[in-house]
């Protein structure tokens, strides 16, 4: 539903809920292929890879999936745009087929803070998403001069696809304030610019900005994901302009069923559609069985992560980047549904999945 008298206005939260109410039930995954150790690998032509995209959401749909979260790169409107504009149309054609809708993430300031295109790296050993890749990258974040380039990338690929309907949410940025202490950030490989929050929380307004300067017809968000949410006056700087400027809401949670329920009542007070774009981490009590029937009963958009074990390692749980797995199993997958071969991790999550649908 756009906003006919203003495009690029954000929308009410009547006009929202009035376009979520005739919406079936969202439940999907972040989706990355197998094959792909971050976005420039999905994305680039040289590794992108449709067959094996189709082969991937085949599976989704047969668990009733209906909606993939997707993360695109800056990188790769600057090295071949025409190029990326033509992968990500035949990305949305493969989920056309497979009944799936999308979720574009436009920028991601979560794992490596030093993207680089061509050839990837591969996986470290036994180690969590080793190889996934900011964007806009430290670099870009912190220099201004590199600001209309990324304003090009963002109103490119939003104009590109402002009306079509196989795109129904743009995620602005996912976790733009995380600084990745556990990984990048002080204390391990201290990569992560020391006043990134500030460059960030300066940014975000701009890109919001942007995007709507496109006049998508879809609605705009970006998720919450730590802190105090009780009431508004408690949240971060950098939650209160993603509340205050999304369309409709979203939020990771990572915590058993009481947290998680909690999670949802701190948002629901915003009178706006809520999106949950990560959760599932079997080893913390954030199962499928504990929290899809919480996000069915209050019609939370449900976006595990992830969904195939392949190159970023999210079988793996987080605490891999201290001690690497690479002399055992974990006691549980952390992430994930689905072996690279197709087989499930657990016939009974399956189970759970279907019923659910």
């Amino acid at each position: 539903m756009l906003n006919q008298k203003n495009p690029s206005a954000q929308w009410s939260a009547e006009q929202a809920n009035a376009w979520y109410a005739d919406l079936p039930w969202q439940r999907g995954a972040n989706f990355a292929p197998a094959n792909a150790i971050n976005q420039l690998e999905m994305w680039q032509a040289e590794t992108f890879d449709p067959e094996r995209i189709d082969l991937e959401l085949s599976w989704a749909a047969g668990l009733g999936m209906n909606i993939m979260r997707v993360f695109l790169h800056d990188l790769c409107w600057e090295q071949d745009r025409e190029g990326f504009l033509a992968r990500i149309e035949t990305f949305l054609s493969l989920c056309e087929k497979h009944k799936i809708r999308v979720m574009m993430v436009l920028f991601d300031s979560v794992w490596h803070p030093f993207p680089k295109t061509g050839r990837q790296p591969e996986p470290t050993p036994g180690v969590h998403n080793s190889g996934w890749v900011q964007s806009p990258g430290a670099e870009a974040l912190t220099d201004p001069a590199h600001y209309d380039r990324l304003r090009d990338y963002v109103v490119g690929v939003v104009t590109a696809f402002a009306d079509d309907d196989r795109i129904l949410v743009w995620d602005v940025w996912n976790e733009p304030d995380n600084t990745n202490d556990a990984s990048y950030g002080p204390g391990n490989l201290k990569l992560e610019p020391e006043d990134k929050h500030k460059y960030v929380l300066d940014l975000l307004p701009k890109v919001f900005e942007w995007v709507r300067a496109a006049g998508p017809s879809q609605p705009l968000t970006s998720g919450v994901w730590r802190g105090d949410w009780s009431s508004h006056e408690m949240l971060l700087p950098i939650y209160k302009v993603q509340i205050e400027l999304s369309d409709v809401l979203s939020f990771h949670n990572y915590d058993p069923a009481e947290v998680f329920e909690r999670r949802i009542h701190e948002l629901s007070r915003y009178n706006r559609p809520i999106f949950c774009t990560e959760y599932m981490a079997r080893g913390m009590g954030n199962t499928f069985e504990a929290i899809l029937p919480l996000m069915k009963k209050y019609k939370i958009g449900a976006i595990n992560w992830g969904f195939v074990a392949g190159k970023t390692q999210t079988n793996l749980p987080w605490d891999s980047w201290q001690k690497p797995y690479v002399d055992r199993e974990p006691d549980i997958w952390f992430h994930d549904i689905f072996h690279e071969d197709g087989r499930a991790y657990s016939a009974q999550e399956i189970v759970i999945l279907k019923d659910e649908a």
